[in-house]
């Protein structure tokens, strides 16, 4: 077995790309070969924030793994491990984390975090629950046994996840403190709205501004420039149902937002998806979804008790179309945890973990 640090070769971005095909299923590969490309040979509009150390692990001349440790100019004491694959075997996995723990050590690192797989922006947690279930958009997907293998490495949890399942919404469903909350905040002159599809562009930019400040405490954020935030996002107005979308203002200034999305599962990640017969299926599901995917939802500090309101919004467009849904990838402690918390069936859970570099 040997490990072996690469650049931009064809050969090793192939293999590198090649491997999660190997390890998934059709329906479960989550991954988007045609960004990782543009990450590893450093043509993604992200590139330009850190620096990816990528690594593959041979075993008698075939890849059985991969990881790449990225690093960001202003951060001395903490590299990240993502991109983390591997084939169901403990040796393969210990090898990949020696050399990692090398690498920071080398370079004076005192922890590794992960998986983050480059940044914040891109992807980020370990799924550690539910892998009966197929993988839906968005969602950080991984092999049951990787959790183990961090463990077994010496990685510790510190921080947990949740997204929780939300079953149909009837129109006999009706929460009169809800319905009361949200009456409260348009009497002191909230505007929630639905923005149409024209307006996508000038949403994305005050989402921005709020996400921005909103996010800044999580343990992995860092700050982009306004153009990579926009460029990075484009690609959802190919696939957002506007009706799901919301956009709150106070005396004009957005305040507040949710994001909702189908749930296309990974096929937004195939290349073939712009294929003619393959976008009509991504428009159909757009237009007659069958869930919806929440991954943002946030407002404004200053404005306690919006996103209630904002999510009784949503959960009203819910109502009336009678659909499950998710609400994606929520930090423990946040208040969105306990929204329709009657209403939900079951909970998807994700760490992030670390190990002290010795």
């Amino acid at each position: 077995m040997k490990c072996i640090r690469f650049d931009k070769e064809d050969k090793y971005i192939k293999d590198f790309i090649d491997l999660p095909k190997k390890l998934y299923t059709k329906k479960d590969n989550m991954e988007d070969s045609s960004t990782i490309k543009s990450l590893l040979l450093e043509e993604h509009p992200l590139s330009k924030y850190f620096k990816l150390n990528k690594f593959l692990v041979y075993k008698e001349n075939s890849v059985v793994g991969r990881f790449i440790i990225t690093e960001y100019p202003d951060d001395k004491k903490v590299c990240y491990i993502g991109f983390f694959e591997c084939i169901n075997d403990n040796k393969v996995a210990r090898c990949i984390f020696k050399e990692a723990e090398l690498f920071a050590k080398e370079k004076g690192y005192k922890k590794i975090i992960g998986p983050v797989d480059a940044s914040f922006w891109n992807k980020y947690r370990l799924k550690i629950n539910l892998f009966d279930k197929r993988p839906y958009t968005g969602e950080p997907y991984n092999k049951d046994y990787y959790y183990k293998m961090f463990l077994d490495n010496k990685y510790k949890v510190i921080e947990h996840y949740v997204s929780n399942i939300f079953e149909r919404v009837d129109e006999s469903y009706n929460d009169p403190k809800f319905t009361a909350h949200y009456n409260e905040f348009k009497k002191l002159g909230y505007e929630i709205i639905k923005p149409k599809r024209k307006d996508f562009d000038k949403c994305i930019e005050e989402i921005y501004y709020l996400i921005m400040d909103l996010y800044s405490t999580f343990p992995i954020f860092k700050k982009i420039e306004k153009e990579d935030f926009i460029k990075i996002f484009s690609s959802y107005k190919m696939i957002i149902n506007m009706n799901m979308v919301r956009m709150a203002y106070y005396k004009g200034k957005a305040v507040g937002f949710c994001i909702s999305i189908p749930n296309y599962y990974n096929r937004v990640y195939q290349l073939s998806w712009r294929e003619p017969l393959h976008l009509l299926h991504i428009l159909f599901e757009r237009r007659f979804p069958r869930e919806y995917i929440m991954p943002y939802l946030g407002a404004d500090r200053n404005h306690k008790g919006l996103g209630k309101a904002i999510a009784f919004s949503i959960a009203e467009e819910l109502k009336k179309n009678n659909l499950p849904s998710i609400n994606a990838l929520i930090r423990d402690g946040n208040i969105n945890l306990k929204y329709g918390e009657d209403k939900i069936t079951n909970q998807y859970e994700y760490v992030l973990l670390e190990r002290i570099v010795k």
